[in-house]
């Protein structure tokens, strides 16, 4: 999946923001509350580049034991992964799953005048 494709999927969802958070990290975001991430573009960033995102604990624990995926720096006791490269990884109908869990995560944890309805 490309970084393209990533980015208009997570743009699709519904109250979704963006945000550059640390200086190199574009973050997606509902209600202020980060769903998904990736390295801002650069001429260092492979496409597709690394994703992390919030999944369920039965998930996170799923992606890290089959080895696809490792525990997100500084996010992993908040059951976040981080995919290394995203066409190899996971498939795209799975990434795209796991993106819109992350987002539903997120998002049904919000005041319902957050969750940009």
């Amino acid at each position: 999946m490309t970084r393209d494709e990533i980015e208009a999927f997570c743009r699709s969802l519904p109250g979704t923001t963006e945000d550059v958070k640390w200086g190199n990290d574009l973050c997606f975001c509902v209600g202020a509350k980060m769903y998904c991430v990736l390295p801002v573009r650069g001429a260092s960033v492979a496409d597709p580049p690394a994703i992390s995102f919030k999944a369920t604990p039965e998930a996170f624990a799923a992606l890290i034991a089959s080895g696809r995926a490792e525990p997100a720096p500084y996010l992993a006791r908040a059951s976040w992964v981080r995919v290394p490269d995203a066409s190899v990884a996971v498939f795209d109908d799975e990434l795209l799953d796991l993106i819109r869990a992350s987002h539903h995560l997120v998002r049904s944890k919000l005041p319902k005048r957050l969750r940009g309805d």
